[in-house]
């Protein structure tokens, strides 16, 4: 049974901790001499060398030696009796935070040239030139023995029996500290390769190398969190300080661990990837060529990897009808999701409309965004009976130029999201099945009378979601040779020709920059007649970094419609979340109880539009604080439009995770519900399928799936905010970035958290909506 401690001795024993400054004398000692080395080593070789020895390593190497310092002599080692999150916390700093610092440092040449020259020439020197101390240190400070050794320690010393060894033990405690710490700084340093070092494996490798690190720790990490007992025994019989419970206490410091260790890793994996795949931009200068701009010079793509000639998804993708195969297919999956839910079996979670909408379709569209380009757009079932309106030969009409943002698109991105849960669509068959039969009827009305593809470029509101989440989309179409373009009189890509019509969306090819408005239709590839257009892998923070003016977009710097569009996404994706936990949901009912007319329908809207407005107000006050900090010469609107695309990743991390919860929910579904659609349909040779044979899943692994794709959209938000500071405030950038990274870092918190929520999966009850009209126990 675990000791129970009155408030008065709980508060002693943490006053006593609070004192319990530990100062080891000769460590300390140790410390100070290495510094006072380094420094008088760093003076003399900034002087002569001060592009490889800036100030800043310098500080760095500090900054390690007196992390490592506190890591040791703090309360924390005293607390770290008491507390296995205290314990996490100090084998973090030796293991991640003071190695990197010490290297990034270049310590090499300023520890050797502040030592005494006499102490170099009669004992270092003889010293390191002994062969079998060459080859030791050769093997050492190799890779894969680096990798070896510092996860081997980090898993072996966390092993319930050697970690007991050491809680019991002052001397094995420290030795496995001196573990952690010497290994730690073999494995940065093949990360880092402080200067004058040289790599051994290709810089590529380092990628791979931190990942499958950060996979380690994530493991034991879970193994931690989700274990349901507490693992080590000292913990349990030990005296219960900050009211917190040994289990509790472990699943804490397994999720810090989980945060902080994936973070540590992550983050320089990301810089590497960036700093690997940077190049030069685009051209610098735009120069006429009739009523078109090229812009020149535009790097050649002509040696990079193009997708649309591999074997068989190329032939697919340039195939004259290739792409109506594949709105073939979608049609009558779409037909046959629009005729089961008008059939009487209006049970959402046995109903193709239910399940299949909102549960796969969803999911898989957003993470093929993510990971392989907008494959929806490009396989979009509304657009063939689009075709059947443009054969009519009624599309006389342009669509109006006070019309041609984005803000239609918002506006019904907006209601529909007001209408998820008013209406309950996610939950009501019949209501999906007439919204789809709604979109087949818009996108024939607008283009059967419009030229051009106006109803997916300002209309509907599933292509706005997707041109932005294409944003960061790792593929794009690119012309091959920017000379050929330049040559060419003809400008079929955009124009068209007899066999093949050009572009829809007024995209030209050699000034198109990233994903933004195209549908991947691959008419401008098959109407090109100098076979000059492929289809490119790219970094995924290029098409937002990059401010050019871009065809039919102009500079995504000027366009506060797109910043709109992009930061109602991100809050939806807060919002969608949240009303599926509890806490979210309280929080729902609170704010509207407070409304005297929440009962109404412009109420209820309300309710829903409000923290939306409230969140947008914030984000434009937070870019004018940015402005003004910075001292930019930019005007204020850049940075708010710019910005708020920065946020993008991390809003589609969070919606990723979330549609992966239902996508992996609803799987073993799948063939249930296509055979319960066929049985309702009429086939009366399909028998009904047994529901209750459903495979089930595992929470704690789809967890690690969820929190790895929300990492990457936080590091790689901060990675841009870093980024856009360097290009707005080059003179003040730590000004600007300062309050942007804060704010993601605190938007990231409160995803993890809801994530951490237990899920509920929604009912015939419409609990959401119900939660915003509690009004005198009525509900509409």
């Amino acid at each position: 049974m675990v000791p129970q401690l009155s408030t008065a001795s709980s508060s002693a024993i943490q006053q006593a901790l609070a004192s319990s400054w530990a100062i080891p004398p000769w460590t300390t000692l140790l410390l100070l001499l290495t510094a006072l080395v380094y420094l008088r080593g760093w003076r003399k070789g900034h002087a002569l060398r001060p592009g490889e020895l800036p100030s800043w390593r310098a500080a760095c190497f500090f900054f390690g030696l007196a992390s490592l310092w506190l890591a040791i002599a703090s309360p924390l080692d005293a607390l770290s009796r008491f507390l296995l999150l205290a314990h996490m916390v100090q084998h973090l700093v030796l293991m991640t935070v003071a190695p990197p610092l010490l290297l990034l440092g270049a310590p090499s040449v300023p520890l050797l040239r502040g030592l005494p020259r006499a102490l170099i020439q009669e004992f270092l020197g003889p010293l390191l030139s002994i062969r079998l101390l060459r080859r030791a240190a050769h093997i050492l400070l190799h890779p894969a023995f680096a990798w070896l050794a510092m996860n081997i320690a980090y898993l072996g010393w966390h092993v319930p029996a050697a970690y007991e060894l050491t809680l019991r033990s002052d001397a094995w405690h420290e030795f496995e500290h001196a573990c952690f710490f010497i290994t730690s700084l073999l494995f940065w340093w093949t990360v880092l390769q402080p200067w004058p070092s040289r790599s051994v494996w290709s810089r590529w490798a380092a990628v791979p190398y931190l990942i499958t690190a950060d996979l380690v720790n994530t493991g034991l990490s879970a193994f931690l969190a989700f274990s349901g007992r507490v693992l080590y025994p000292t913990y349990a019989a030990s005296p219960r300080i900050f009211d917190i419970s040994a289990l509790n206490d472990q699943i804490a410091a397994g999720a810090f661990m989980w945060v902080a260790g994936s973070t540590l890793y992550l983050v320089p994996a990301v810089a590497i990837v960036f700093h690997l795949l940077s190049s030069p931009r685009y051209r610098q200068h735009a120069k006429p060529a009739g009523k078109f701009v090229i812009l020149q010079p535009k790097p050649s793509a002509a040696t990079r990897f193009d997708i649309l000639k591999l074997p068989v998804i190329g032939y697919l993708l340039r195939a004259r009808y290739g792409r109506q195969m594949l709105q073939a297919v979608s049609l009558l999956l779409i037909a046959l999701v629009i005729a089961h839910g008008l059939m009487p079996n209006q049970m959402a979670a046995m109903n193709l409309a239910g399940v299949f909408t909102w549960n796969i379709v969803r999911a898989l569209a957003l993470l093929a965004i993510l990971f392989a380009g907008n494959l929806f757009c490009m396989a979009c079932p509304f657009m063939l009976p689009r075709e059947v309106g443009h054969r009519l030969g009624l599309a006389r009409f342009r669509w109006p130029s006070w019309l041609r943002l984005k803000w239609i698109g918002i506006a019904l991105i907006a209601v529909f999201f007001f209408s998820y849960e008013r209406f309950s669509l996610w939950d009501n068959p019949t209501r999906t099945a007439w919204l789809l039969i709604a979109y087949f009827a818009t996108a024939f009305a607008v283009d059967t009378f419009f030229k051009g593809a106006s109803f997916c470029k300002y209309v509907c509101p599933i292509g706005q979601f997707n041109f932005a989440a294409s944003l960061v989309s790792p593929i794009t179409l690119d012309v091959s040779s920017q000379s050929t373009c330049t040559a060419c009189t003809t400008r079929d890509c955009i124009r068209g020709n007899p066999q093949q019509r050009g572009c829809e969306l007024d995209l030209y090819l050699p000034q198109k920059v990233g994903n933004l408005d195209c549908t991947l239709c691959m008419d401008c590839v098959k109407a090109c007649p100098h076979d000059n257009i492929g289809l490119y892998p790219r970094s995924p923070a290029v098409d937002i970094l990059d401010s050019h003016p871009r065809s039919s977009l102009g500079s995504l710097a000027g366009r506060i419609d797109i910043a709109v569009l992009t930061l109602v996404l991100i809050f939806a994706a807060f919002a969608n979340a949240a009303v599926m936990v509890a806490p979210g949901r309280r929080l729902l009912q609170t704010f509207a109880s407070r409304l005297p007319f929440t009962a109404t329908t412009f109420g209820s809207a309300f309710a829903v539009a409000f923290p939306f407005i409230l969140a947008l107000a914030i984000f434009v006050l937070l870019t004018r604080m940015m402005h003004r900090s910075s001292r930019s010469t930019e005007p204020t609107r850049t940075f708010f439009t710019r910005y708020a695309l920065a946020l993008l990743p991390l809003g589609l991390g969070l919606w990723a995770a979330h549609l992966l919860f239902h996508l992996v929910t609803s799987l073993p579904t799948i063939p249930l519900v296509f055979l319960q659609a066929l049985h309702d349909l009429g086939l009366s040779a399909v028998t009904l399928p047994a529901w209750n044979s459903m495979a089930t899943f595992s929470g704690a692994s789809l967890l690690q799936f969820q929190l790895a794709l929300l990492d990457g959209g936080l590091l790689l938000a901060l990675y841009l905010g870093w980024r856009l500071s360097c290009q707005l405030a080059p003179d003040r950038r730590w000004s600007a970035c300062a309050p942007f990274s804060l704010t993601t870092i605190a938007l990231y918190a409160l995803a993890f958290w809801l994530l951490l929520q237990p899920m509920e999966m929604r009912n015939m009850m419409n609990m959401a909506w119900s939660l915003l009209e509690p009004m005198a126990g009525n509900s509409v």
